[in-house]
C-alpha cells in the first residue's frame, strides 16, 4: 500500500517510515522543510510538502494514498488549546478525502487522563477534560461516523535515550530549578514504551486493525514517577525532593497537571487483537540512566522544544 504519513520526520514518524518500507509499503511523508525532505528521501520515502495548517496539502496527500497514519502534532504548550484545534481540523480534512473509501486512517492519541488511579484499557472511551483539550480521539471517531475506516493508537511516555515524552519536560524543569521533584510519595505511575516498539504497532493497526478500534502502545504499565525523578537526579547530579500537591504548580507550571497523576495503562487487549509484542530491550529507567544529553547544559532544553 501507499501510505501517507504526517509527522513523518518526527520522533514517532521517523520510526514508522522505515517500518512500513521494510514491510513492502510505499511511504509518502509530510514535511515542511528541506532538511525533512532530505531525510525522507534517504529513508526511501517520497516527499509531500506541507504542514498541519495547510489543509489542502493534507487532502492532496491523503487523496493519493491507500491509507493515512497521522502522527503530527504541534508540541508548543504555550498555545496548546490552539494546537489541539489545528489537530482537529487536520483530522477532519483527512476524513474529507477518506470518507466512504474503506482506506484506513490511523490517528494518534494518548493514555494520559483516561482513568486516573486505575489501569486504563483499550475499551475505555477518552473523556473530555478542560485541562487537557486535545481532541484527537474525539475528532477521529467523528470521522468514523462519516464513513471513514478510522482507528486510534494511544501512546504513553515514548522514550529512547534522547527523548521521553513528558519526562523530557521533567528533565528541563529539573535542570532549571536545580532539583528533581516528584509529588507526594511519588508512587503514582506513568506507562511507557520504547520508540522502536511503536512503529510495528502502527503498521499492524494499518494492516490488521478494525474500524473504531483503540490500540495501546504500552510496554511498561506503570513506572513510578519517584523512580523517574531519582533517575533524573542521578543523571543531572542534583537533589531529589518531594513536593506537596500545593507546591507542585509553582514548581512544574503546566506540567503539574500530570506530575501527580496516577495513570497506569495496559496493552493486553492490543496484544491479543493484533499480535503486537513490545520487544525493545531498554525500559524507561534504563534509557534515563544512559541518556546522552545529561552531559551538557543545552541539549536537554532543545530536545524539550522539539518534542
Amino acid at each position: 500500500m501507499r501510505i501517507f504519513v504526517t509527522g513523518a520526520t518526527g520522533f514517532i514518524g521517523s520510526a514508522i517510515v522505515p517500518e512500513l518500507i521494510n514491510a513492502g509499503h510505499e511511504v509518502l511523508g509530510l514535511t515542511r522543510s528541506e532538511a525533512g525532505a532530505k531525510s525522507l528521501l534517504a529513508a526511501g520515502a517520497q516527499v509531500h510538502h506541507g504542514d498541519l495548517n495547510d489543509l489542502e496539502s493534507l487532502r492532496k496527500g491523503a487523496a493519493g494514498s491507500d491509507g493515512v497514519i497521522h502522527t503530527a502534532f504541534i508540541h508548543d504548550f504555550s498555545k496548546f488549546k490552539e494546537n489541539c484545534e489545528i489537530d482537529g481540523r487536520a483530522i477532519e480534512s483527512l476524513g474529507d478525502v477518506l470518507a466512504g473509501s474503506n482506506r484506513p486512517l490511523i490517528v494518534t492519541s494518548g493514555t494520559g487522563a483516561l482513568a486516573p488511579g486505575r489501569v486504563a484499557t483499550e475499551d475505555i472511551e477518552a473523556p473530555f477534560h478542560p485541562a487537557m483539550p486535545r481532541v484527537s480521539e474525539q475528532s477521529a471517531f467523528a470521522q468514523g461516523a462519516r464513513g471513514v475506516r478510522v482507528s486510534v493508537v494511544r501512546l504513553p511516555q515514548v522514550h529512547d535515550r534522547e527523548k521521553q515524552g513528558l519526562v523530557t519536560y521533567l528533565i528541563a524543569v529539573a535542570r532549571e530549578k536545580g532539583v528533581s521533584a516528584y509529588v507526594g510519595d511519588g508512587l503514582n505511575r506513568w506507562p511507557a514504551v520504547h520508540r522502536l516498539d511503536t512503529a510495528p504497532l502502527y503498521r499492524l493497526a494499518l494492516e490488521k486493525g478494525s474500524a473504531g478500534a483503540r490500540y495501546h502502545a504500552i510496554a511498561e504499565e506503570g513506572v513510578l514517577v519517584r523512580e523517574i525523578a531519582e533517575a533524573i537526579g542521578r543523571g543531572l547530579k542534583i537533589p531529589v525532593v518531594s513536593l506537596s500537591p500545593e507546591e507542585a504548580p509553582a514548581h512544574f507550571g503546566w506540567l503539574a497537571f500530570f506530575a501527580g497523576m496516577d495513570a497506569p495503562a495496559s496493552s493486553a487487549l492490543t496484544q491479543r487483537r493484533l499480535g503486537w509484542r513490545p520487544t525493545a530491550e531498554p525500559g524507561m529507567i534504563d534509557d534515563l540512566e544512559h541518556m546522552r544529553y545529561f552531559d551538557t547544559e543545552t541539549v536537554g532544553a532543545s530536545a524539550a522544544r522539539r518534542v
